[in-house]
């Protein structure tokens, strides 16, 4: 009926109030008919938890869907129950109406422009503000559509249409903008005290922070004038890529077992993971690394050249060190860093005491760095999502009624993307979209690891629901430097639960192989990498030469350290540095995902294993201030007021402490074996 009134000429309004349901519902069915037609309203999901399948449906779907999976074979978007899958029209019923956005964009970017000049005069400064947040916000969607749109079938030509097209406008934007930092800071004075009034509430902490950096912006056409040299400080980033994945002619090896396998880098994963035969591993590493070994004096050329444009930078922008260059505008002091890469390096003794154990219950002579990726027990339970739905859920209890409400929404409306598809981006995350809502992608599998993974994704989009429910528009977006905080916590509380809700010492022990796998990965290896690129940096900054040879010895030194003489040597694993994108896309980047953990592990021992009830009820009551609190404040100083100060020792120590403990458990688990 309600496509019906439409096609009469009905508005969504009227049509709510002839079938006396909400608006939104009206709204919702259009969308899914313009998109899916009738055979998509006829899939839509229900309000709350409850299925529109029925028990005996859901089974057959789902029983379908194994089964060609496990032949290897995709299901189409369109042959998965919708309520699997995204609901975009929450974002904008179709491109028609993304196209009405796009116009009112591009008008807002001509009046911005006509400020220039105009930053004199309070109210001038203001209405910019406003105008300039309202095509923020409205470029949220314009952007996110196109691009979950695509992320959900890359051969979308629609979407990658006017996901270009809308590129193409930001960069415009960017251009016609370029002018607004220079300006506001020759108006300094002025606009310090205008912010101090009411109006100018949700604009103070940005424009501080401006001010605070003010000896690194650049004069106007000194800004132009780099800008100009973009695309080939861009180079070197894409010279890698080519390099590494685009020219690269991925070798074939036979296995033990006859099969024929391409080493490409998601079969060298896989192998390494699951294969349990100890020369397959081997065979696998030696060929994967023999390409990057072939190309390490191109790669440290290249790797030359980003750290040459990082030490020119550092001068051109009047930065004390290289490290500052990329701390300073999260206001993060060095030290910060250096205890992290300091006191990990210093507390590997549980890191070791892992591998030694590793290698009893593997039976290995001898181990490699390729062995570190098996599991120490086989293990195949599979976890059906609906059922994963409910663990998380329920794992996330202490964190409150509020907490659990609110994640109850996130599972049940449209949010979440869940099954692998053709055409479907690989992997999984939380995207915001201020105004709407946050979307999840997932590829769930039914592992173990995809539980783990959905309570992870979960953790960002609460944290992201949070944020945009407290904080205005300008200040709602929180730093890397405090956005794993909850995604980790998230997997500590799902650790705990599953653990107090099975007795199968196999479960158990892959459930503690989880969370282990998490501290080494995402604790200690990122600390390792930082420390690599705190010393490749202080070399190129004193003129000193690089090379292959150098960056090797680098690395080779820090293996030393972590792993000690517990992990055989081999020269080959030491060309590691030449196969982090991050090294060259993103450089200081990875130190943050060990602070981050550092930080989600003392926020958990306050809130769950201290004895005291005062201070676990505090460390609730302040974790959710921390996810309330967006981007309205420096991360160091969120993470203080939560309870964590990231320039102790004892703060990433507690991680090593930690690590100790979850060993003690899994020697007793493995004893029941």
């Amino acid at each position: 009926h309600a496509v019906e009134l439409r096609g009469l000429g009905k508005k969504n309004k009227e049509i709510a109030e002839i079938l006396d349901i909400h608006k939104k519902v009206v709204s919702k069915w259009i969308c899914i008919f313009a998109n899916q037609g009738i055979q998509g309203l006829m899939n839509k999901p229900k309000d709350g938890n409850h299925k529109n399948m029925t028990f005996e449906e859901e089974e057959k779907f789902l029983k379908q869907f194994e089964e060609r999976a496990k032949k290897g074979e995709l299901l189409n978007t369109n042959e998965i129950k919708q309520e699997y899958k995204w609901n975009l029209c929450d974002i904008y019923e179709n491109y028609s109406a993304w196209e009405k956005d796009f116009e009112k964009v591009s008008e807002l970017k001509k009046e911005l422009a006509g400020f220039k000049g105009q930053f004199g005069n309070e109210g001038k400064l203001l209405e910019f503000f406003q105008k300039q947040e309202e095509m923020d916000k409205i470029s949220y969607k314009l952007y996110r559509y196109p691009q979950l749109a695509r992320d959900l079938n890359s051969s979308d030509k629609e979407a990658v249409e006017h996901l270009q097209k809308v590129q193409f406008l930001f960069a415009e934007i960017s251009t016609e903008l370029s002018w607004v930092n220079s300006e506001l800071v020759d108006n300094r004075e002025n606009i310090e005290k205008w912010i101090e009034k009411k109006e100018f509430d949700d604009y103070r902490f940005g424009l501080k922070n401006l001010f605070r950096l003010q000896k690194h912006i650049l004069e106007e056409k000194e800004s132009k004038l780099l800008s100009y040299y973009s695309s080939f400080f861009s180079a070197p980033r894409s010279i890698y890529s080519e390099v590494t994945v685009t020219d690269v002619e991925w070798p074939q090896v036979t296995l033990n077992s006859g099969e024929k396998v391409d080493v490409t880098p998601a079969n060298y994963s896989k192998i390494l993971s699951t294969n349990r035969n100890q020369e397959d591993r081997k065979l696998m590493f030696q060929t994967f690394y023999t390409i990057y070994e072939k190309k390490k004096n191109t790669i440290a050329a290249i790797y030359n050249s980003i750290l040459q444009k990082g030490i020119a930078s550092k001068k051109a922008y009047n930065y004390d060190s290289f490290l500052l260059s990329h701390l300073e505008s999260d206001n993060i002091p060095e030290e910060i860093y250096l205890n992290l890469v300091n006191t990990a390096k210093n507390n590997t003794k549980p890191l070791q005491r892992y591998l030694k154990l590793r290698k009893k219950i593997l039976g290995l002579e001898k181990y490699y760095n390729f062995d570190g990726s098996i599991n120490l027990i086989e293990f195949d339970k599979e976890y059906e999502y609906d059922d994963a739905k409910e663990i998380v859920l329920n794992s996330v209890a202490p964190l409150g009624k509020d907490y659990v409400e609110k994640m109850k929404k996130a599972i049940s409306e449209g949010w979440l993307d869940v099954f692998e598809a053709k055409g479907k981006r690989t992997g999984a995350y939380s995207a915001g979209v201020y105004g709407v809502h946050p979307y999840m992608l997932l590829n769930y599998n039914k592992t173990l690891d995809s539980v783990f993974t959905l309570a992870h994704e979960l953790g960002h989009t609460l944290h992201t629901l949070y944020s945009d429910e407290n904080q205005p528009f300008s200040m709602a977006d929180y730093t890397i430097f405090v956005a794993e905080v909850a995604s980790t916590f998230n997997e500590r509380l799902l650790l705990d639960y599953m653990l107090e809700n099975t007795n199968d010492p196999k479960e158990r022990i892959a459930l503690l192989e989880q969370e282990i796998g998490n501290i080494v990965g995402t604790f200690y290896f990122q600390a390792l990498l930082a420390d690599y690129e705190y010393q490749a940096h202080k070399l190129a900054e004193a003129g000193e030469p690089i090379t292959a040879e150098v960056l090797s010895k680098i690395m080779e030194d820090l293996f030393d350290k972590y792993y000690g003489d517990i992990i055989e040597k081999d020269d080959l694993i030491y060309i590691f540095w030449a196969r982090v994108p991050h090294f060259f896309n993103s450089p200081f980047y990875v130190y943050q995902y060990a602070t981050c953990f550092a930080s989600s592990a003392i926020l958990y021992e306050k809130m769950i294993n201290s004895s005291d009830e005062s201070e676990k009820k505090q460390t609730l009551d302040k974790y959710i201030q921390l996810l309330s609190s967006g981007g309205n404040d420096f991360p160091m100083e969120q993470l203080k007021k939560a309870g964590v100060d990231l320039s102790k020792i004892e703060t990433i120590e507690a991680v090593a402490k930690q690590f100790d403990l979850l060993l003690d458990k899994l020697e007793v688990e493995i004893g029941k074996l």
